[in-house]
């Protein structure tokens, strides 16, 4: 069972006259980690290394640290964790004593692992995204009930109605899909939209 964690944690520490700051957030794709990144850009740092995990997908950097030494540590942290939908980066101001190789693969992952035991862990809930139309008529029903279920939505006001794309929990498919030929009378199904998930 896969976890992300629920709100953004720091952790900060001294290693040998250097400073390592840890900063883990909770991503939902690409995007998200590429703003964090951009966002979180600090120029007094001497390295700025993370690693993240969405789903399958993986990346990591060493920003100029020695290849394996910090962007590797910090995703076995992630891993070791079970989490997913997760940033950690970690800022580091030189000190002038070199650790070498061990010693960094030690202040990465050790600096990455203690910001993740402050974080709240929740279950990450896998949801798919989802289709369908009613007519004006219709869609205060449907809206109320999106919005009684805290489903996020958007939806398009046509000519003939609104289309709807929804991101639903497994568990709230079926009955969402009954709703809609209920209240359609079977005219509108409920359709997934296959697109590559990243949540």
């Amino acid at each position: 069972m896969p976890f992300t964690i629920a709100s953004e944690v720091t952790f900060e520490e001294e290693i040998k006259k250097s400073r390592f700051q840890a900063l883990a957030v909770p991503v939902a794709n690409e995007q998200d980690v590429k703003d964090f990144l951009e966002m979180s850009k600090d120029v007094s740092t001497t390295h700025q290394c993370w690693a993240w995990k969405i789903g399958h997908n993986v990346r990591f950097n060493d920003d100029g640290e020695p290849s394996g030494t910090a962007g590797r540590p910090i995703l076995a942290t992630i891993e070791g964790n079970e989490l997913s939908n997760i940033l950690v980066l970690v800022n580091r101001w030189y000190g002038g004593v070199k650790l070498g190789t061990g010693g960094l693969v030690r202040a990465y992952g050790g600096c990455a692992g203690q910001c993740l035991l402050l974080a709240e862990k929740i279950e990450l809930i896998e949801k798919k995204k989802v289709s369908f139309s009613c007519q004006f008529n219709e869609w205060a029903i449907f809206q109320y009930e999106l919005n009684q279920q805290q489903i996020e939505f958007q939806q398009d006001y046509t000519a003939t109605g609104v289309y709807v794309v929804a991101l639903l929990q497994i568990h709230q498919i079926e009955p969402l899909s009954l709703k809609i030929q209920d209240v359609t009378r079977g005219r509108e199904q409920l359709k997934m939209l296959e697109e590559p998930q990243h949540d």
